[in-house]
């Protein structure tokens, strides 16, 4: 399974970070109280420090769509960023699971936890080799 698709792995990353970065990067960083009312979130009277934890992670994804773009584009760094695309895919499954189990988030975040395991799946699946 690892490597399957290889051989379109710079497309993969493309469509990847262009989805990703519309849907998640952008909205975190630039509206992070809309979209955690998108995602049916209960917020909290006092939103200063939301809304900051929502940017810096915003900013975080930002980092990780340019990494994804470049190699996209170019195919430098390119296992370096489906590492890094793994780590992602892998640690938000078991956040997700986490807060699902807990019953602290709503539905739709436990919904994306299926988002991050498909994810980490095709990225196994399209893992640059050779």
């Amino acid at each position: 399974m690892i490597g399957l698709f290889s051989t379109h792995a710079q497309a993969y990353l493309l469509i990847l970070s262009i989805g990703t970065t519309l849907v998640f990067a952008l909205p975190i960083f630039l509206v992070p109280l809309l979209w955690a009312r998108v995602m049916q979130w209960t917020l909290p009277a006092q939103t200063d420090l939301t809304v900051y934890f929502g940017r810096c992670l915003g900013a975080f994804i930002l980092i990780v769509e340019g990494l994804m773009l470049r190699a996209a584009l170019t195919g430098t760094a390119l296992v370096t960023t489906f590492e890094v695309l793994a780590a992602v895919a892998g640690f938000m499954v078991v956040v997700h699971i986490h807060g699902a189990l807990r019953r602290i988030q709503p539905w739709t975040e436990t919904v994306e936890t299926g988002f991050y395991a498909g994810m980490l799946v095709l990225t196994l699946m399209f893992w640059p080799v050779g």
